[in-house]
């Protein structure tokens, strides 16, 4: 799109509020926690001390309001600490001329790199690079640098040591990323009763297997509900797709189809049912009319086939389990082996493993930290020669604007510079009328934290206008003409704003380039995804569960991320044509419809899993390590441009399908279906599934073919 379309919508989406708040009762427990620390070193050690210290405890108290599963008072603590470090090192480099510069270079090269390990990492380390920014303004000598890093690590600890003893609802996000899942299971169901082949979103299923992951701490006192649901919701998925499409489940019309519906409204009341129960921590309460008992009658059904029954009886089974999961007589209805999340220290090696692995140019967040450190130094100097004494805000906007993609830089850029405006405003006027004194000025200070932390999910406007104020109350301590000050901040808000959108504009990660590279991962991971489902089907004695699901979920990552980076594209000023010389958007588009068709044959067959003492199905193996190979082999024609061939995995399609008949084998001892029609329908299944795939991928073979044929071919 032009640049004046992309400039104009990341510019309102970074202006439109959200209608949300944070939880009140956190916002004023990390104000409460600044304001355990900041008065008592006020009183005690002065101005710039209590700066020091109000400063680590608002940044440690901002990290625990990160969308993240773990521990918060953790999550302080650790943010403490860096902001601990971050502090003395630059009260050391600023002493010393030209330090500062190359350390403030550094350290925002490694805090752009800490975005590899994730979004809460990448976030808290931006703000040490603003905190460094910020206290070594304050006049201090070299010898007490260590006492200002110390006051720093304090204000976490104190956040921390407050959220320990303070509690407030530590289970929340866990039941409502659990509670989510059975509401989109629910609105599944319901858009199958009118659209069979409709599409589950991912996101509440990856976000609350994120939650599933716990902690030791977490995981001896989480509460006993919790354990086991998140798997019972990733079996009846696959059970709701598999009885709604007409391909395996319920015929496309008649009284089949009509009993089918039944079901899935039946279905999706108790899913809904089972959401509020989680999100409320109490037993189930079913829907009037429609019990779990009904549910299982209508399963059996004759006017269903063979197949959708089965696949009705194992969705009305996994409900039972999930209500029996939920009721406070029954506790032990599920229990499924525990996630572990790392500790932090554990989490370390890994981190500088990832961050390592990232050290190349052609790495998304490696070019995001070197455009970081280039901005925040830039803007530092440039600052400089201007010598104004709050010069600091203008690296500060930049640090704390930059973001990896195009979007969320220009919207928080514009955000930022509205907010400061707002703030700056507000809060000097403040200071004209009532010339505060230090104490007054720290409550007031203390005021505004609330407020940033209450806004922190309306918007980052919102969000910088309270920060803004809490700057300059807390800055007012120190002795300035505060409309000359705010005049200052406005202007190097501008500066530093301007530097960093300039710096994205000449040295832009744009996501369109990257949009072949996402599809060939998730096509690659969709097939590993196939193969080890129809593998099942091939080698059920020696089936692996673990493989099925671990192939699923790097599906739904794969999918995820290229959903994320074609939104993050169409927010871009480059038109796809350029940035895709070998792909063109409509190509795009209709390789994703592929490859989804691709994983839903997938889902579709995992619900009718054999069981590990079932017969093979002649065939199936073969087919499974030959689709393996050729969506690898695709994924990298993909990547590079190439045509992609499917021709193998039609010859061995159609080897298994010319593979005579095999009755004698299904009397072999040993084995615990019965001759006939149970063999039969899951051979039938299997070839189905596999034909539905190859369907699948002979669309995408015609979807990505070049546009341009290399001339003497």
């Amino acid at each position: 799109m032009p640049w004046s379309v992309a400039l104009r919508d990341t510019a309102k989406a970074g202006l439109v509020p959200a209608r949300e708040l944070s939880d009140p009762r956190r916002s004023l427990r990390g104000a409460v926690a600044v304001a355990l620390v900041v008065f008592p070193v006020l009183a005690v050690a002065g101005t710039g001390p209590a700066t020091s210290a109000a400063m680590g405890a608002f940044i440690a108290g901002t990290a625990t309001f990160q969308r993240t599963f773990r521990p918060r008072a953790g999550l302080a603590a650790a943010a403490g600490l860096g902001l601990g470090i971050s502090t003395f090192l630059g009260y050391a480099a600023v002493g010393v001329p030209g330090a500062f510069p190359v350390l403030l270079a550094v350290w925002s090269f490694g805090a752009g790199m800490i975005w590899a390990i994730g979004s809460t990492g990448g976030t808290v380390a931006a703000t040490t690079v603003s905190v460094m920014l910020v206290v070594v303004q304050l006049p201090v000598s070299i010898p007490t640098a260590v006492g200002h890093g110390l006051l720093c690590a304090l204000g976490g600890a104190v956040q921390a040591l407050t959220g320990a003893l303070w509690r407030v609802d530590p289970w929340r996000g866990h039941r409502d990323a659990l509670a989510d899942t059975y509401a989109e299971l629910g609105d599944y169901a319901r858009r199958l009763r009118h659209d069979p082949v409709a599409i589950v979103d991912p996101e509440p299923f990856m976000t609350a297997r994120r939650a599933g992951a716990l902690t030791a701490w977490q995981a001896r006192h989480r509460p006993p509900e919790l354990n086991g649901l998140r798997a019972v919701a990733e079996h009846i998925r696959p059970a709701l797709a598999a009885l709604a499409d007409p391909a395996v489940g319920a015929p496309a019309e008649g009284p089949g189809r009509d009993r089918a519906r039944e079901i899935l409204a039946a279905a999706a009341e108790l899913l809904d049912a089972l959401a509020a129960s989680v999100r409320a921590a109490e037993a189930v309460r079913p829907p009037t009319g429609t019990p779990a008992l009904t549910l299982a009658e209508a399963a059996e059904s004759p006017e269903l086939p063979r197949a959708a029954r089965r696949s009705a009886e194992r969705l009305a089974t996994q409900i039972s389990r999930a209500v029996g999961a939920l009721d406070r007589q029954d506790r032990s209805a599920v229990r499924t082996p525990q996630r572990r999340r790392p500790s932090f220290w554990q989490v370390v090696p890994v981190g500088f493993a990832t961050v390592r692995r990232q050290l190349q140019p052609r790495s998304a967040v490696f070019q995001h930290a070197v455009r970081l450190s280039c901005v925040v130094t830039l803007s530092y100097l440039a600052a400089r020669p201007l010598g104004l004494h709050h010069g600091y805000w203008a690296p500060l906007t930049a640090a704390m604007v930059m973001r990896p993609d195009f979007a969320q830089t220009f919207s928080r850029g514009v955000a930022r510079l509205a907010g400061t405006v707002v703030g700056v405003a507000v809060s000097t006027a403040v200071v004209q009328v009532l010339d505060p004194g230090p104490w007054l000025s720290t409550a007031l200070a203390v005021v505004c934290i609330f407020g940033a932390y209450l806004t922190i999910r309306t918007g980052y406007a919102f969000t910088t206008a309270c920060v803004s104020s809490y700057v300059v109350f807390l800055l007012g301590l120190q002795a300035g003409d505060p409309l000359e000050t705010a005049l200052e901040r406005v202007l190097l808000t501008l500066l530093g704003g301007a530097i960093a959108l300039g710096a994205y504009a000449l040295f832009p990660t744009w996501q369109t380039a990257r949009l072949a590279e996402r599809l060939a991962e998730w096509l690659a991971a969709a097939g590993r995804y196939g193969a080890a489902v129809i593998g099942a089907y091939g080698d059920p004695a020696g089936r692996d569960d673990r493989e099925v699901r671990d192939a699923l979920l790097d599906a739904r990552e794969a999918r995820a991320e290229l959903l994320e980076a074609i939104e993050r594209a169409d927010a871009e000023p480059v038109r796809h044509a350029d940035r895709l010389p070998d792909l063109s958007r409509k190509q795009l588009d209709r390789a994703r419809t592929a490859v989804g068709l691709l994983a839903r044959s997938a889902v579709l067959m995992e619900a009718h899993l054999p069981g590990a003492g079932s017969r093979p199905v002649p065939g199936a193996a073969d087919f499974a390590e030959e689709l393996r190979y050729s969506t690898a082999i695709a994924a990298a024609a993909v990547l590079i441009g190439e045509q992609v061939d499917f021709d193998g995995l039609r010859n061995a399609y159609a080897r298994w399908d010319g593979r005579p008949d095999r009755g004698a084998e299904r009397s072999t001892a040993g084995h615990t279906d019965a001759p006939g029609a149970g063999q039969d329908d899951r051979d039938a299944l299997a070839r189905a599934g596999a034909k539905l795939m190859l369907q699948a991928l002979g669309d995408l073979e015609k979807a990505v073919r070049p546009r341009r044929v290399p001339s003497g071919t």
